[in-house]
């Protein structure tokens, strides 16, 4: 049987600001199209070997 999950807890103070300044810098780090294109390439491998 499963177990229940936790309430998410509310981040106060430091924590919070700590998460925020995160957040904010996972939005705006951009990769090159070289690594674009070595992310596309793992996917459609994983996709051509993958059977639904």
């Amino acid at each position: 049987m499963a177990r229940p999950i936790k309430e998410t807890p509310i981040l106060y103070g430091e924590d919070a600001r700590r998460f925020e300044a995160a957040m904010k810098r996972a939005e705006t780090q951009k990769i090159s199209d070289e690594e674009r294109k070595k992310i596309r390439e793992g996917y459609e491998f994983m996709k051509s070997i993958s059977k639904f």
